[in-house]
């Protein structure tokens, strides 16, 4: 299944906030990949942009706060993380050069983000590779068979700032202030919150199947 440009009208869709470093949207990935198969809708990404651009390496508190909660999404939904990432690294608290290349990704070949989201999650979260390194980012763009100049040329441009920029705006305007958070837009317009946060399939999908028929009514 693909999904459309940002600009395609085609109802009903998911609309998804999220940012492909969140750990949370990582365990929230198997929710998607479920819907994707339950739901023939298409998928319009929002990047939420958890963390700006910066060269810093993170301080150990934060590593440290940011392996406890690997350790709970672990113990509350079962899934994996490789903690070699935080021997293997030199972990920076930036997210935003992978929102930009999901964003770069989506430009390039129309309904690729969800895939190079899901490249960025496996390559952090299971391969302990750092999505915040543009080296790391423009192999996976190889795995993808985007063309690589212009995925580089797209990734530093001003013009996928400014698009990052709109979706985090965007995101905002929908009341979405984590991540992730799913919503479904009908063809009458209307859109409606399925998630703010991490949810199961089971509930999305009840939820998703109420307003499918009171839309029906």
């Amino acid at each position: 299944m693909t999904s459309p440009t940002q600009n395609e009208q085609v109802y009903p869709r998911f609309i998804y906030v999220l940012d492909p470093m969140c750990s949370w949207c990582w365990a929230f990935s198997d929710t998607v990949h479920e819907l994707q198969r339950s739901y023939p809708f298409p998928w319009t990404l929002l990047m939420g942009g958890l963390a700006p651009d910066s060269n810093e390496p993170m301080p150990i508190e934060m590593q440290q706060k940011l392996q406890s909660i690997w350790q709970h999404i672990e113990q509350q939904t079962g899934t994996p993380f490789n903690y070699d990432f935080w021997s293997n690294n030199t972990p920076k608290r930036s997210t935003y050069a992978s929102c930009r290349a999901v964003i770069s990704a989506e430009e390039l070949s129309p309904g690729s983000g969800l895939e190079m989201t899901r490249l960025i999650q496996n390559a952090y979260y299971l391969d302990a590779k750092n999505p915040s390194e543009l080296d790391t980012l423009i192999e996976l763009a190889q795995q993808q068979g985007l063309d690589i100049p212009a995925f580089k040329a797209l990734i530093h441009s001003p013009e996928t700032q400014h698009q990052l920029e709109k979706q985090i705006n965007a995101s905002h305007r929908l009341g979405a202030q984590g991540f992730p958070s799913l919503f479904i837009e009908t063809k009458e317009g209307i859109i409606k919150a399925l998630s703010y946060g991490y949810t199961d399939a089971i509930k999305i999908k009840s939820r998703i199947d109420s307003v499918l028929t009171t839309e029906a009514e």
